[in-house]
């Protein structure tokens, strides 16, 4: 496997336009980004100015965007010969990586320093820490070096909820830590679904997914693995001051559908998956789309519902009945 990157010529149409700048900062995978962080935010103990707390969601966004950037600069010789990533703005010749290097530095720069402004030295701090995993931890490093690369580089995109939180109160709890392994959890069994229908993708770049290394058995066993080991961080979160009856339903539902897809995912050979186009895997992988949402939506209607006296009250007895 190439652990190094390699440069290629790119030829510039010379019609870049704004929505091409816009693309740099992977605009859907922001919009998970500024909701988790958003969660974070608004069901931390503590408040914020609405005009702080509005300006700490659009640095971490800039945060977010400015990783984006920095991974399209880095990887568009690999984006340039995956079907998924090709029209990518580097690789379509839109923009040039020194532009998107640029816009990724200076993002960087100015989200950092604003959210340590706007909040608190904790919170720029893990955002830094979170632009620098991102970037150099794993596009430059894990991504071409190991198998692990999406365990481990998950972490990124697990940060954002717990940045959220320390805006907020200015330190770290059990609450952030569990809903970062929530995300940090469910990051594997996601991306390997998708790497199990996109195969030639990364084989054709030389990116040693796990599908690539070690086969598709051991990727689809991997997935009930991993699925198997994040239900305890979704259904422990409904034990704290985020969760109550409402989010261990949700989280007791959808990790019960997780699991099934998962083990569904397990016991099928390649044969049949390729039969039927893998449809199986694309349903598992589309679930998965949905499964943080749902889970980070359920902790907000939780804080919503906590401002109800009464519902309150049966929340309180609930937890105590939880205990016994």
């Amino acid at each position: 496997m190439s652990d190094a990157r390699v440069d290629i010529p790119y030829a510039q149409t010379g019609d870049a336009e704004f929505r091409d700048y816009i693309a740099l900062l992977k605009p859907r995978v922001m919009s998970l980004v500024v909701f988790t962080a958003l969660v974070g935010l608004l069901v931390a103990p503590g408040s914020l100015h609405p005009i702080e707390g509005l300006a700490a969601i659009i640095f971490i966004a800039l945060g977010a965007g400015a990783s984006g950037a920095l991974n399209m600069w880095w990887d568009a010789d690999i984006d340039a010969v995956m079907q998924r990533t090709a029209r990518r703005p580097i690789p379509a010749g839109k923009v040039t990586p020194q532009e998107a290097m640029s816009l990724g530095v200076a993002l960087s720069g100015m989200s950092v320093i604003m959210l340590w402004l706007a909040t608190n030295a904790l919170a720029g701090f893990l955002l830094a820490f979170t632009i620098f995993f991102y970037a150099v931890i794993y596009s430059m490093w894990l991504k071409r070096a190991t198998p692990q690369n999406i365990v481990i580089g998950g972490a990124a995109g697990a940060f954002p909820p717990m940045i959220g939180w320390v805006a907020v109160t200015g330190s770290l709890s059990l609450e952030a830590c569990l809903m970062f392994m929530l995300i940090f959890m469910w990051t594997p069994p996601h991306f390997w679904a998708l790497a199990l229908f996109m195969k030639s993708d990364y084989h054709k770049a030389n990116v040693p997914m796990l599908t690539v290394t070690h086969g598709r058995k051991a990727t689809r066993t991997h997935i009930l693995v991993y699925t198997v080991a994040l239900v305890p961080f979704a259904l422990a979160a409904g034990f704290t001051s985020i969760g109550g009856p409402v989010y261990l339903t949700t989280a007791l539902a959808l990790n019960l559908m997780f699991l099934h897809g998962a083990w569904a995912i397990w016991r099928r050979d390649e044969a049949t998956a390729e039969a039927d186009a893998y449809r199986v895997e694309k349903r598992v992988f589309r679930f998965s789309l949905y499964y943080l949402f749902v889970h980070f939506g359920a902790i907000l209607v939780e804080a919503a519902l906590a401002s109800l006296p009464a519902y309150a009250e049966f929340a309180l007895q609930f937890k105590i009945l939880e205990v016994f």
